[in-house]
């Protein structure tokens, strides 16, 4: 099969020039957009949503898996260049959406909708990339956009819980075979919070003479903090827009985990411990404009085979072979997800179909 124009662009350019071109794209248009509003508001979530799942459906390829064992060395430096682009949005768009800019409603819901679809798709990818850095100074940075987002303990529990659990009934972001999503958010939310701490509680009381302390009260120390300069900066108006923006990220995320590892349970051994995690417990989608878009979210099984891989590196193997894949693109299916009986007529049966098999 010919290549589609995408997918040879992709391997033209070096893989992390990529990433950069895909990422950073709409932001002229979004800081455009909170300025003056109208058409750069509104073409910039156009390109972040028709033009990306135009481009996703029309290719014919996924990008190509990089060789194993290559390295990466610019793909930290997006990342940097990414966390410090977030806060700067961050302050932009809640400046804007508090009536610094003077945007009118319709203005206000695409900036809104623009920025939020960043945030939630760009800056959770990048921060989920940083971390699991073992540099600390990324695993910071990664921590703190999080914090910004009221969402840091979505660090503990990602890294502690949900890759320890995935795909079992004690992971609380692995959702069961006909949990509609409505149902699920809640129960993720909470379980994800509660079970995060207790992780951290276990860790720091068997390091007894060590420094490690348990991380839950900057994760909500500093989400104050972010209220606080954000009332004090841009009033109630920039306070409830700073909350809108947070729910809508923390919403995109829990999208994530819902479609990734929808309705996949591993198997339990004779000694009451589950197999192994592999490709079969994750929803994969090769879809080649949105992977660029959320830095390789979408290779999802490699990620959990391969935690600490760079996410230019990230592989999808034999497409159909060795891992389910999701049927369109991932910010596509979370769209569906949004409604879940249309969500269940097209994923149960492709569950059960895998359960047989």
């Amino acid at each position: 099969m010919p290549l589609s124009p995408l997918a040879r662009f992709t391997r033209r350019v070096p893989e992390v020039l990529a990433f950069a071109i895909a990422t950073l794209a709409p932001l002229p248009l979004l800081v455009l957009g909170a300025f003056f509003g109208g058409t750069w508001a509104w073409g910039a979530l156009a390109l972040i949503t028709l033009v990306t799942f135009a481009l996703d459906e029309l290719a014919a390829l996924p990008t190509p898996d990089a060789p194993e064992g290559r390295a990466f060395p610019a793909a930290d430096t997006l990342s940097v260049a990414l966390a410090l682009a977030h806060f700067a949005a961050l302050a932009l768009v809640v400046f804007a959406l508090s009536g610094g800019t003077g945007l009118g409603i319709a203005s206000s819901v695409a900036v809104y909708l623009g920025f939020g679809l960043f945030f939630g798709q760009v800056s959770n990818a990048n921060a989920h990339e940083l971390i699991h850095r073992a540099d600390r100074r990324l695993f910071w940075l990664g921590m703190w956009v999080y914090i910004s987002l009221a969402f840091g303990h979505h660090t503990s529990a990602h890294r502690l819980v949900h890759h320890r659990f995935a795909a079992t009934d004690d992971d609380p972001g692995s959702a069961a075979l006909g949990e509609g999503f409505w149902a699920f958010a809640p129960r993720a939310w909470k379980g994800g919070f509660v079970a995060g701490y207790e992780m951290e509680e276990g860790l720091r009381a068997r390091s007894i003479g060590s420094a490690r302390r348990n991380p839950y009260p900057l994760y909500l120390g500093g989400a104050g903090v972010v209220a606080v300069a954000v009332t004090l900066a841009f009033g109630w108006r920039g306070l409830l827009a700073w909350l809108a923006l947070a729910a809508y990220a923390q919403l995109q995320l829990l999208l994530s985990d819902y479609v990734q590892h929808y309705g996949l349970r591993r198997r339990t051994g004779p000694d009451g411990r589950p197999e192994p995690i592999g490709p079969a417990h994750s929803w994969d989608a090769p879809h080649p404009a949105s992977s660029l878009w959320m830095l390789n979210a979408p290779r999802h099984s490699d990620h959990h085979a391969h935690p600490a891989r760079p996410y230019p590196a990230l592989q999808l193997g034999t497409l159909g072979v060795d891992r389910p894949i999701l049927p369109h693109s991932l910010p596509a299916m979370a769209a569906l997800a949004l409604l879940p009986p249309l969500w269940r007529r097209v994923m149960d049966h492709r569950v059960r179909a895998l359960q047989q098999a």
